[in-house]
């Protein structure tokens, strides 16, 4: 029996994929609508009015090469969050960007923590360098305080100063977005069904569910069909970024898709198939597999978690009493949101609406759950809670609400060190001795660098030695040697603060 040749691969390079983060007032938004407005043809640029969540432009590469990169514009952390929850990697690079007037703030923390845990390369794009007030130094100063060390700086993460008001700079930055994707080596195959992530979706009046999602790999034609967690739609009609209808589309376009069975989650990743046996068959088989990192990974915007209800109640004056029940459940960490609330039986389209959502909650108090509804939350693996007796909802929901609260992280200084002499530096290793002046220093224990009572870098202490014998810490008052790692070069008189992580509920 003759052996079915298999088709290699026909690997192409790939569009960048780039995220614009950062503190909401250092100019992200403007940085985007400078980009769109001078890198998509005129005529174009001028018939987009409503806002768009991703769109491409054209950028000539060092070579004299043009080359297209793909911007996502996403609301504040969330859809980030919720891409990242369920495991997906939509962004290629991420841009940081930080304001030359500010500095680093606690939203350019949270979200260069989002970077780091996406595992993407990044570059710091230093805002507002046209404003009178504009500290360059200052800024990278701040930058290596909370641990982001640029090329120039302790580090080898890539810097651009820019203007997004006037634009200077701003194809300096082009320039190393296609540098680092070249370093990179995306690639994709433009033979294979297409992929992607939801990035948008809503409901339409006149047109339905509607999402936008961006293609990651593969190719995408009329006639197939898309599926994303549990939610089908028919590729008859597809849009471009600009609104325009198109037959067909690749690995890292932004396409618009109508016609949804469901409202497809932020995040979601979307596979497509050639027939809708197919890719009802996947929903299938989908729908036995436990969904990944939902119930752990809700939506975390400043510390604070969302717990997204769906409450159904057999008549409107049970429906009021719960919700004023619902007002006396507070946490300092946890938000209860009420999304969609209603008198009469759990339904099919309160089940849509859930899907939607990551790890909602949904209630139904002294109600039933229609049959189609039951089957399409079974199906994705959803649950129902339903309840008779309204202080057992209340104390089930304090105990959801405790179980559901992030941890927070405070740091615990432990003492003080000065660097009396500096002994050897092979790389980020490095010998030191010097005095405990309070308090102590352990082994294992993280430290900040403190250069005449500015926070010039970060380090660990791996060993720690009093008279040439090794011990896991030193007192107030102990002179000891310590082995270090850091990226900052230690000097004689700066001041190590020693301190430890403690994570609490």
């Amino acid at each position: 029996m003759p052996q079915k040749i298999q088709k290699t691969p026909q690997l192409v390079e790939r569009p960048p994929i780039i995220v614009i983060m950062g503190h909401i007032d250092h100019g992200k938004s403007k940085l985007l609508d400078y980009i769109r407005k001078t890198n998509i043809v005129e005529g174009e640029a001028g018939g987009i009015t409503q806002h768009i969540s991703a769109y491409e432009v054209n950028h000539k590469d060092a070579k004299g090469i043009e080359k297209r990169i793909t911007f996502l514009d996403t609301p504040g952390h969330e859809a980030f969050q919720g891409m990242r929850a369920r495991g997906a990697r939509v962004a290629d690079i991420a841009v940081l960007v930080v304001s030359a007037e500010d500095g680093v703030k606690a939203q350019t923390i949270e979200a260069h923590k989002s970077i780091m845990e996406a595992k993407i390369p990044y570059i710091v794009a230093i805002n507002k360098i046209d404003k009178p007030n504009a500290n360059i130094e200052r800024t990278k100063q701040t930058l290596a305080e909370a641990g982001i060390y640029v090329e120039g700086y302790g580090g080898e993460i890539p810097w651009v100063g820019i203007s997004a008001k006037v634009g200077t700079g701003v194809t300096e930055l082009l320039d190393i977005m296609l540098l680092v994707a070249e370093l990179a080596e995306l690639r994709g195959d433009p033979d294979k069904s297409a992929e992607g992530v939801i990035i948008e979706s809503h409901m339409e009046p006149k047109k339905g569910v509607t999402a936008t999602l961006v293609l990651t790999d593969g190719t995408l034609g009329r006639g197939m069909f898309a599926v994303a967690e549990g939610t089908l739609t028919s590729v008859r009609m597809m849009e471009n970024f600009m609104g325009k209808a198109i037959d067909s589309a690749t690995f890292s376009s932004p396409i618009r898709l109508t016609g949804w069975s469901g409202i497809p989650a932020v995040g979601a990743l979307v596979t497509s198939y050639e027939s809708k046996k197919d890719a009802e068959r996947a929903i299938e088989t989908a729908k036995t597999e436990p969904k990944k990192g939902l119930a752990k990974e809700a939506v975390v915007e400043e510390g604070v978690v969302t717990m997204p209800i769906i409450l159904k109640t057999d008549v409107a004056g049970t429906l009021e009493a719960i919700e004023h029940e619902l007002t006396k459940l507070t946490h300092e960490r946890v938000k209860l949101k009420l999304v969609q609330r209603g008198v009469g039986a759990v339904s099919e389209s309160d089940i849509k609406v859930a899907l939607g959502m990551v790890d909602p909650l949904i209630i139904g108090f002294h109600t039933k759950t229609d049959a189609l509804a039951a089957d399409l939350a079974s199906r994705n693996n959803i649950a129902i809670n339903s309840f008779d007796i309204i202080y057992k909802l209340t104390e089930w929901l304090a105990e959801e609400m405790l179980r559901r609260a992030p941890h927070i992280e405070t740091v615990e200084n432990l003492g003080e060190l000065r660097i009396i002499r500096c002994f050897s530096q092979q790389k980020e290793k490095q010998v030191v001795g010097g005095r405990v002046t309070t308090g102590k220093v352990a082994t294992g224990a993280k430290f900040k660098i403190m250069r005449r009572d500015a926070e010039v870098g970060e380090g660990k202490i791996v060993e720690v030695q009093c008279q040439k014998i090794k011990t896991k810490e030193a007192s107030e008052g102990s002179e000891c040697g310590l082995q270090v790692e850091s990226k900052i070069t230690i000097a004689e008189r700066d001041v190590l603060v020693p301190y430890i992580v403690v994570s609490k509920q």
